[in-house]
Formats: structure tokens, sequence, C-alpha cells
């Protein structure tokens, strides 16, 4: 009994070390595969001039390693090469995507008026973008204009009514509102 017993926990610390690893390896092939992406993408932008997609690329990638400064110098560049590039359906995505970005860089950064600015503008290319609605009502929040906050919530719930974060901030909201 001891013996099967002891069989049982190696093989349960076996499975737990075996996808220890695999996750470990996993988060560094990503790691490497960010990392040279960043590095294709920052040596081609300083030498010439890049598309909207590769600013904004590279910007997000400023933005996850929380560089926001750069980012929104990136994002500000994209903006500028969509001005100068034909107006196509994958520019003006790339467009929503970056006010979307550029918000939230001004949103870490706590310059909200910028953020809500910018969440306003990729609304305004296209009204039905959940993430950016819903980073609308956060920046809303943080500025204590809960109603406009509460207002954007109920917003992103008729357009994704399974949203859990909406949901739950909207309840709250609701309360803070009507009390």
């Amino acid at each position: 009994m001891d013996k099967n017993l002891a069989v049982i926990y190696l093989s349960i610390l076996v499975g737990l070390l075996s996808f220890a690893v695999i996750s470990v390896f996993r988060q560094i092939l990503k790691s490497r595969k960010q990392e040279g992406s960043f590095s294709k993408l920052r040596s081609k932008l300083t030498k010439e001039a890049g598309t909207v997609k590769e600013y904004y690329q590279l910007a997000s990638i400023y933005s996850q390693k929380k560089l926001f400064t750069q980012a929104i110098t990136l994002f500000q560049k994209a903006i500028k090469s969509a001005e100068e590039q034909e107006n196509d359906t994958e520019i003006e995505d790339y467009i929503t995507l970056t006010y979307n970005g550029l918000g939230y860089a001004y949103f870490a950064q706590e310059q909200y008026d910028l953020a809500i600015r910018n969440y306003k503008e990729a609304l305004k290319r296209q009204p039905e973008y959940v993430t950016a609605l819903n980073n609308l009502a956060h920046a809303y929040e943080r500025k204590k204009l809960n109603s406009q906050a509460l207002e954007s919530y109920e917003k992103v719930l008729e357009l994704d009514s399974k949203n859990a974060i909406a949901k739950r901030r909207a309840l709250s909201l609701r309360r803070l509102v009507t009390a």
C-alpha cells in the first residue's frame, strides 16, 4: 500500500513539474518571438519610414513593456503615416486600434483627458468597438464621471451582453449613481 502511495505522489510531482517546464518553455518562446519582432521593427523604423501596421506593432510592444512614452510617439507616427497612405479597410482598422492603443498609453500615465479623447476617436471610426468602449468607461470612472462611465458600460452590454467587466462595473456604478 505504501509503495502505491509513493508511486501516486511521484506521478503527481512529475506531472506538475512537466506542466511547469512546458509553461516556462512556452513563455520563453513567446518572449523570444516578441523580442525578435521588436528588434526587426525597431531597426527598420530607425532607417526608413514605416507603415501604419509596423508603427502600431512596435508601439504595442513598447506598451506591453510599459514604455508608454515611446509607445505614444510611435502611435502618433502611425496616425501620421495613415494620413499619408491611401485609405483602405486594413488601414482603417489599424487606425482604430492605434487610437485605442494611444488612449491606453495615456491612461497608463494617468492622463485621462487625453485617453478619453483617443478612445472617442477610435469609437468615431468604429462605433461598436467594445474594447474602446470599455476603456472609455474605465477612464470616465477614474475621472469620477460616474454617469458617463455607466452609460458607456451599458453601451458595452448592448453590444456584448456577456461582457463580465461591464456587468460588474455597471452594477457597481448603478449603486453609486442612484444613491
